[in-house]
C-alpha cells in the first residue's frame, strides 16, 4: 500500500495480513469527494486496521488525527507505519488501542470533536448501524462534520437525525456512504 497524495505521497506502508484494506481507488474517492486540503481539520479514523486512511489524512495536512484500533497486531502495524513515515504519535497524531464504542464515549466525555469521521468496520458484523447510533449518542461532531462509512453494500445505512447523505457510491465489494451533519 502507498500514500496517494500530500507530504508523504508515494511512500509505502505495511498492511497486516488478514485485514481487508481500504483500497487505493476507494481512499482516493474519499479524499476527492471531501477535498484535498485538510489543513486545520480534525480527523477520526475508527476501526483503523493498518491506519491507511488516517495516514492519508496526516499526509494531506490534517491538524489532528486520531486512529482507533482494538486489535494489538493491527495497532502495532499502525505504530510501525508511523515510524516508517516519520510520524510522531503523541497529541497531534495519536493511536487509541481500544474498543471503538468505548473510545467514542471517552472522546465525548473529554470534550473532543472532529470535522471528519471515517469508519470501515468488519463487514460481517453489522457494525455500521451500531457505529452511527453511537456517534449520535456521543457529542464528537462539529456543526457541519462529515461521516464517511465504508461498508458492505448489503448493509443498509439508516441516516441519523440531523444528517444528510452527500454521496453514495459503490466500488467493487464496498459501498461508500458520506453523510454530513446539518444544523437547524
Amino acid at each position: 500500500m502507498r500514500i496517494l497524495s500530500g507530504k508523504y505521497k508515494g511512500r509505502h506502508f505495511y498492511m497486516p495480513s488478514g485485514t481487508r484494506p481500504t483500497q487505493n481507488v476507494l481512499r482516493a474517492a474519499v479524499f476527492d469527494i471531501l477535498g484535498h486540503d485538510f489543513k486545520g481539520l480534525t480527523f477520526l479514523d475508527l476501526f483503523s486496521g493498518s491506519g491507511a486512511v488516517g495516514l492519508e489524512a496526516i499526509s494531506r495536512g490534517a491538524e489532528e488525527v486520531t486512529m482507533v484500533e482494538k486489535d494489538p497486531k493491527n495497532a502495532e502495524t499502525i505504530r510501525e507505519n508511523c515510524r516508517i513515515l516519520g510520524i510522531d504519535l503523541g497529541e497531534q497524531y495519536r493511536l487509541l488501542e481500544a474498543d471503538v464504542f468505548v473510545s467514542m464515549k471517552r472522546l465525548s466525555q473529554n470534550g473532543q470533536s472532529f470535522d471528519i469521521v471515517f469508519f470501515d468496520p468488519p463487514f460481517d458484523r453489522n457494525l455500521v448501524k451500531k457505529t452511527l447510533k453511537c456517534l449520535g449518542l456521543n457529542d464528537i461532531l462539529h456543526a457541519h462534520s462529515f461521516l464517511v462509512a465504508q461498508h458492505d453494500p448489503a448493509e443498509s445505512v439508516d441516516v441519523p437525525e440531523h444528517m444528510k447523505v452527500v454521496s453514495e457510491r459503490r466500488y467493487g465489494a464496498s459501498q461508500l456512504t458520506i453523510l454530513q451533519k446539518v444544523t437547524d
